[in-house]
């Protein structure tokens, strides 16, 4: 008989009941039970039935099931007469918990086939597909540790669960149109079908609605309605930041953007994440995403989704592109509860909620592509808690991660567990949701951490949190300088322990001198780091103003004269911060290659004031690349570019080739100094990192020039390189630290 330990994403994926159905095909008799942080098997059979089953069990795997490590043991046999699921049993060890997953195709099928006792129920699932992170209170995962917990199964449902024949053999979130989660419109007496059909009235009809989802709530409109965009735009105080767009189907995807193959699979993907498309000029409103040249875009995921697209009701000309962005007040997470929802979508004109408790938020993931391999810029659902393995040892960690895109990390042995995505952590509303995601991710994942570490910054309110952790835990806290964290979180991802010439360009980040780093060049392993080079240090006059309002930055290279002729701000505010400037009144020395961009969308009129984090560098980028015009390659620090770009911008050349312009010389400036450190150093590998790097053109162009040298290149994929990802880095440093 073998004993047989499975580890890996096997819980909450019908992984028992395809081993109770393989057990069964293949004539051997024993148990299977999680075990809280792997499932066990014992199996008692002949040799050949043996060998059968056990190579069928890494080969014929649930689809969403994933088999990390085989651990198998030989015992006596056992007087077992048929093959069983058993109660689970918890034990401690490293735990592996399945991200939410978007709805199965065989379960699309029965949503819409009159003749299934599941036809058009808002929550249909089965093994291969549902919620899962988000309803999960503890492992191992059994309904009764979720919040399904809450709704008795009829006896139809319980017959399926029972049944080894069933799709739903064992499926912890079953329900059917008899029992289970149950639909409503807020502050109305519409439930059920009801409450689809008037959403749909309120969608159609050009106003606002808002969507209990898997980790939260939607906002949604009509995609193609300017005036309702405009008004979801004014009430979320959110004027140009771009909306992401959820499409009926593939098709209607293609008629309004350009899409690859790969981008397809990971648009249609069990994960469904945002993908980040060129668009067409087609229908959907130019409020959508203005200035960009992109297209945030997701497909149905939840069977409400498919129904809100396609109920056969009187409505006959349903839009088949949707608003479908996070709901939530500016600057704090996804709401998940109707209490806060009636507070924060007074503006809305319905409020479609349920009955089913989510546990942790998740927002949605997005990903952009780059060199046709994908770039993550948010993990959430569908990817987190899924685990980075990086060898390590036996401490645990927690890692508070950054003050802007918060996620967190909790690390235990060689598994680094990234949190869904918490959001901009400066307002205490975030802190607090912030501390209560970590306690129950701790509970969860069966981790008391040993460590806690976070940013260096004086001011981050996450470090306030931080050592409020440390000392409840009685554990010591370490602090990491911010671009040594965004370079080691792109070495855990390629699993990558050797020295590195590391580049860390972002907007902001607190450097060991004091000054505002973001533009830097590490010669760095996992322990160590010297920072080797950085851009030409400028000033930043006005403090947090200044990293909204790129025409500030601007005045370091320009005189007033000339920031008088190109209308950088009216005569107040240029004298104003002048004299900053002059006086060294409220400034500080910074190597921000983020605020550089900032300058030069400013200086070519294309953005001076940001409205969101990040809107002027992604203006600046979808202006270059509507340039054809390739530049001879010139090496030039920073204050020789934008000198420059000023002059050619005065001589009334074209705007977006003077932004193409500015990607191909601080590419080449990046290329020739990292040159220069790899001769140095005899290194030849380099890691990219930090949000910059978002931005696809600048990395596409440095890393042609990187390849065409001989240098391997690591870069982020399923990580964010923006501060989303520097958790992980953190949890590193921890780690190896002691």
């Amino acid at each position: 008989m073998l004993n047989i330990k499975v580890f890996g994403i096997v819980q909450g994926v019908g992984f028992r009941p395809f081993v109770k159905n393989l057990a069964d095909d293949n004539k051997i008799v024993g148990t299977v039970a999680n075990r809280g942080s792997y499932v066990e098997i014992f199996a008692q059979g002949d040799d050949f039935d043996l060998k059968n089953f056990l190579n069928a069990l890494q080969t014929k795997n649930p689809p969403r099931s994933a088999i990390l490590k085989l651990d198998l043991d030989n015992f006596p046999d056992k007087n077992f007469s048929n093959f069983q699921i058993i109660d689970s049993v918890h034990e401690s060890g490293d735990i592996f918990v399945s991200p939410d997953i978007a709805i199965c195709e065989k379960c699309k099928e029965e949503l819409f086939d009159p003749t299934n006792r599941r036809y058009l129920h808002p929550f249909i699932n089965c093994t291969a597909c549902g919620p899962r992170l988000t309803i999960l209170k503890n492992m191992p995962y059994d309904r009764e540790r979720t919040s399904m917990s809450d709704f008795p199964m009829c006896d139809a449902c319980k017959a399926e669960y029972f049944d080894k024949n069933s799709r739903r053999f064992d499926a912890q979130p079953i329900c059917c149109n008899n029992c289970g989660c149950e639909l409503y419109i807020l502050g109305k007496n519409l439930r059920g079908h009801d409450a689809i059909k008037f959403s749909r009235k309120i969608l159609a009809n050009g106003r606002i609605l808002a969507i209990k989802g898997i980790g939260g709530f939607h906002l949604a409109c009509d995609a193609r309605n300017f005036n309702a965009i405009q008004r979801l735009r004014s009430s979320k105080t959110r004027p140009t930041k771009p909306f992401a767009v959820m499409f009926k189907d593939i098709s209607a995807v293609k008629r309004e953007c350009f899409i690859s193959d790969i981008e397809k699979s990971f648009l249609d993907s069990p994960q469904k994440p945002i993908v980040l498309l060129n668009k067409k000029i087609g229908s959907i409103a130019a409020n959508v995403a203005p200035n960009i040249n992109k297209l945030g875009v997701l497909l149905p995921y939840t069977p409400l989704h498919l129904l809100i697209f396609d109920f056969p009701d009187e409505i006959t000309d349903f839009p088949d592109a949707l608003i479908m962005t996070s709901g939530n007040p500016s600057g704090i997470p996804i709401t998940i509860d109707d209490d806060d929802a009636i507070k924060n979508f007074d503006f809305c004109d319905a409020i479609l909620s349920n009955n089913r408790r989510i546990l942790l938020r998740a927002d949605d993931s997005v990903m952009d592509f780059i060199e046709n391999s994908p770039s993550m810029i948010r993990r959430s659902r569908g990817f987190a808690p899924l685990p980075i393995f990086y060898d390590s040892n036996k401490k645990s960690v927690l890692a508070i991660g950054g003050e802007l895109k918060n996620t967190f990390c909790l690390a235990k042995n060689n598994l680094f567990y990234a949190s869904p995505y918490i959001g901009d952590a400066n307002d205490l509303r975030t802190i607090e949701i912030l501390e209560k995601s970590i306690e129950r991710m701790e509970n969860l994942l069966e981790i008391r951490p040993e460590i806690v570490i976070c940013d260096k910054h004086p001011r981050y309110q996450t470090n306030l949190l931080a050592e409020k952790i440390s000392k409840q835990l009685n554990a010591p806290l370490i602090k990491i300088q911010h671009h040594y964290a965004h370079i080691l979180s792109c070495l855990a991802e390629n699993n990558h322990h050797d020295a590195v010439i590391g580049v860390a360009f972002d907007g902001t980040g607190y450097g060991d001198d004091k000054t505002i780093w973001g533009g830097e060049f590490f010669i760095c392993d996992t322990k160590n780091y010297v920072r080797a080079a950085s851009i030409k240090p400028f000033m930043q006059a006005g403090g947090d103003k200044s990293a909204r309002e790129g025409w500030r930055i601007a005045l370091n290279f320009v005189n007033l004269d000339v920031a008088r002729e190109l209308k950088l701000a009216d005569e107040k505010n240029l004298r104003g911060v002048q004299f900053l400037l002059d006086k060294n009144i409220n400034c500080v020395v910074s190597t921000s290659v983020g605020r550089i961009f900032d300058a030069i969308a400013a200086i070519l009129g294309i953005c001076s004031v940001s409205s969101y984090e990040g809107e002027s560098a992604m203006r600046l980028q979808a202006a270059a690349e509507r340039s054809n015009k390739n530049f001879r390659a010139e090496f030039k620090n920073t204050d020789e570019i934008v000198a420059e770009i000023l002059i050619r911008r005065l001589n009334g050349e074209n705007i977006c080739d003077l932004a193409r312009l500015f990607h191909e010389r601080l590419a080449e400036m990046t290329a020739q100094t990292i040159f220069e450190l790899s001769g140095r150093t005899r290194i030849k590998i380099v890691a990219l990192s930090g949000g910059v790097f978002q931005n696809s053109l600048l990395t596409t162009l440095l890393t042609e020039k990187l390849r065409r040298a001989g240098l391997k290149i690591l870069r982020h994929a399923l990580i964010p390189p923006n501060d989303g990802g520097i958790c992980i880095g953190q949890a590193i440093y921890a780690k190896n630290l002691v």
